[in-house]
């Protein structure tokens, strides 16, 4: 079996316990100043990573700040503001889920802004997807969707998810060449920045996190952040972004196996919900047959 495989089923299942992680952490924290620690966390072991191996980060910083700066912005600051909010009225698996359908939404923002075309497969996996999701947030009752109340936390995952999509797009277009290491460091270091900077300037207090946070956190931010970025950026070098994406599609298993680990199994409306955001996000990224 190729070890990049691996790899990047490690980076899953990281961002699937990431999910389970946010509850105690949120539990100390407010959602600002969490995902402010997580990525000075992050950013500085990728810093002292990028460092060792010689990269030249005043080089980088210099000939792409605005690009690190905007990557920062919308993948870090912006993602993990709406991620640590929504997981305070979501739960692991419900969030997980929606996230589920990253990989076909950032498909077809391609196609809408990249010129990436989308096949007919692509258009047909959308709905089964967003059933899927419905399903979730529903608990299955989905004659009582139009009536019912959406908790803002799922709303709010939806909107981590596009913004996500987003950056995936960005990623594509602005990203400078070369070390995806140094590339990496700075574009969270500028991440680091805009969250510490909102969290200042929050009002919001902030108390150091007790032992359990704190090593929730340091999870996050050593498995769920470094490793979990650096295994991806390898399985996308080595495996093309397309066929490492499917590799999304296991975050939700990872966060409902952790979570069932932890105390609290899946209903079977997210199971079934699950497996049909599973099944459209899947319809949508497997290669297409070769013709004889």
């Amino acid at each position: 079996m190729n070890p990049v495989y691996l790899l990047v089923t490690i980076s899953a299942f990281f961002w699937g316990a990431n999910f389970v992680l946010a509850g105690p952490v949120l539990s100390d924290l407010p959602p600002l100043w969490a995902a402010a620690l997580r990525f000075l966390l992050g950013a500085a072991l990728m810093l002292f990573i990028a460092k060792s191996q010689g990269e030249g980060l005043w080089r980088l910083a210099r000939n792409h700040a605005g690009v690190y700066f905007l990557l920062g912005l919308v993948g870090i600051a912006a993602f993990n503001l709406f991620f640590f909010h929504a997981m305070q009225s979501t739960s692991a698996d419900n969030g997980a889920l929606i996230m589920a359908t990253n990989p076909l939404l950032t498909t077809l923002l391609a196609a809408l802004f990249l010129g990436e075309r989308a096949n007919a497969r692509h258009w047909t996996a959308l709905p089964v997807a967003l059933i899927g999701v419905a399903v979730v947030i529903s608990h299955g009752k989905l004659n009582q969707l139009s009536e019912m109340h959406v908790a803002q936390g799922d709303l709010l995952m939806l909107a981590a998810n596009l913004t996500w999509a987003l950056f995936n797009i960005c990623t594509r277009r602005f990203m400078p060449k070369g070390s995806a290491v140094g590339n990496t460091a700075l574009m969270m270091t500028a991440g680091a920045a805009i969250l510490l900077a909102a969290a200042l300037s929050s009002g919001t207090h902030f108390a150091p996190p007790g032992m359990k946070a704190s090593l929730a956190l340091a999870v996050m931010a050593g498995g769920g952040t470094v490793l979990a970025y650096l295994f991806w950026s390898v399985g996308i070098r080595q495996l093309g972004a397309g066929r490492t994406s499917l590799f999304l599609n296991l975050v939700p298993v990872f966060a409902m196996l952790v979570g069932g680990a932890m105390g609290n199994p899946p209903t079977p409306a997210q199971i079934g919900g699950g497996l049909l955001v599973l099944t459209g996000v899947i319809m949508a990224l497997l290669p297409a047959g070769r013709r004889a």
